[in-house]
């Protein structure tokens, strides 16, 4: 978060976007057919380097489902036929054995390439078309991020190997290239998700570690978004993801030209301290932003003005008010003295710390989001107001990314400030004391913060 030039921007482009886009949630999907899944062997799917272990089996079982996915959907969305890789390559960087491969090492006679280059890696050679991966980087995602990261990036490599056919983007631009073939991956989980794999399978909830993954996989913060390697932020990166999965290929293939949003942005002079602002500044912006965020959504959506609860910060002991006392709460809103409520001792000044400042606003936003429902004559304490809650956390998040506050409180977003959001939701949003009983993983409240972000009010559950 950092100071702006003001400037002013129209209460009509924030309203306007109450009717903008649609989104298309993910409840309730992700339990695997009924039946076993079997391993391919290494006869039926040969991987050169490769050896009898748990590692390689659940890269070969991707890959060949990998295979049987493009098989099909290929033809279906690029009209044309699929064309096999060359190959495919395993390399162990810890113990490294020469011999398991040809003089051509990992790639091929027109461009041989050295099997230690893959080490920490994995990548699509497009000179050979081969995908090439290190069992390290493999055994560090399953132990880190859970099993099945490994075959997301598996997938990701074969959405560069589809490109490889289908054309990269015209523009040469690195980033739409990356987060292009982050869709395919998506779109290839959410069939297995579907139980379509043969020799893989996963489950919704399992996908908060691939997504906490994608931090890991993410373009350092504040740099450069055209530079010639260029992946994308982490919000960048987990929006591709989704995009696949929830809309299938046909998102991944008609939706990354040159007009696609991106969150990415490089460091300016003006974003000291890495873009991170104080805690009581960033408390300060967050109290003045949402009641100018509110306001305008209830003039432009309802009609009448919005009434601000009020907002305080507790250390430690929840306040004796409802719920929150009862339960102990960090995080909450108390209807019955109108007061929106949190932690700064266990939740808002620990996620500053550890996370940054936006994870600070990105908490407050949530209950204040339940008491403009309860205003609306919304409900506020069923699972159907905490994806609404987070949804119009995002569609806030995305009127400081648009710079809307720019001219009222003189602040604007930083680099990595809306990947706060993301990371404060996995870390925090499944914690009883943050959101009591909720249904949702942490998986499904990034995707009602991204529907948010993208598509407005529209996408979040309140009657526009």
């Amino acid at each position: 978060m950092r100071q702006a030039l003001r400037r002013t921007v129209s209460a009509a482009a924030l309203s306007g976007l109450l009717l903008a886009g649609c989104s298309t949630p993910v409840v309730g999907t992700g339990s695997p057919a009924a039946g076993a899944r079997t391993d391919v062997t290494a006869e039926q799917f040969p991987v050169t380097g490769a050896v009898d272990g748990e590692l390689d089996q659940l890269a070969r079982n991707a890959l060949a489902d990998l295979d049987t996915f493009w098989r099909q959907a290929y033809p279906e969305f690029f009209g044309a036929g699929f064309e096999p890789l060359a190959g495919y390559f395993s390399v162990d960087s810890d113990d490294l054995d020469e011999s398991a491969y040809p003089d051509t090492g990992i790639g091929c006679r027109r461009s041989p390439t050295d099997p230690e280059e893959v080490t920490g890696n994995a990548f699509y050679d497009p000179n050979c078309d081969v995908i090439a991966y290190d069992r390290a980087l493999l055994q560090f995602l399953s132990d880190e991020y859970g099993r099945f990261l490994g075959p997301v990036v598996m997938a990701h490599e074969m959405g560069h190997a589809m490109q490889g056919r289908f054309g990269f983007a015209e523009s040469g631009r690195s980033i739409l290239d990356e987060t292009q073939a982050d869709c395919l991956a998506g779109a290839w989980t959410r069939w297995v998700a579907d139980g379509q794999g043969e020799h893989v399978s996963v489950r919704v909830p399992e996908l908060d570690g691939v997504v906490r993954g994608f931090l890991l996989l993410r373009d350092e913060v504040g740099s450069d978004p055209d530079d010639t390697s260029a992946h994308g932020s982490y919000f960048d990166r987990v929006s591709a993801f989704y995009a696949g999965f929830e809309e299938g290929v046909a998102a991944c293939r008609d939706e990354f030209g040159e007009e696609r949003l991106f969150t990415a942005q490089e460091f300016t002079a003006e974003d000291t301290n890495q873009g991170d602002a104080g805690y009581a500044e960033i408390v300060e912006w967050t109290r003045a932003t949402l009641p100018e965020f509110w306001d305008t959504v209830f003039q432009g959506g309802f009609g009448t003005a919005f009434e601000p609860p009020a907002v305080q910060g507790f250390d430690g002991t929840a306040p004796d008010c409802g719920d929150m006392g009862a339960e102990d709460r960090d995080l909450g809103w108390c209807a019955a003295d109108g007061t929106v409520y949190y932690d700064e001792t266990e939740l808002t000044r620990p996620a500053h710390e550890e996370i940054g400042d936006f994870a600070v606003a990105t908490a407050v936003s949530l209950p204040y989001a339940l008491a403009a429902r309860a205003q609306a004559g919304l409900s506020t304490d069923d699972d159907a107001a905490t994806r609404s809650a987070v949804c119009l956390t995002g569609w806030y998040a995305a009127q400081w990314f648009n710079g809307a506050f720019a001219d009222s409180a003189g602040v604007a977003i930083s680099p990595g400030d809306i990947d706060e959001s993301v990371q404060f939701l996995l870390a925090h949003g499944v914690d009883d004391d943050v959101f009591p009983d909720v249904d949702a993983s942490g998986f499904e409240l990034v995707d009602a913060f991204r529907a948010g972000f993208l598509d407005g009010g529209i996408a979040c559950d309140v009657g526009f």
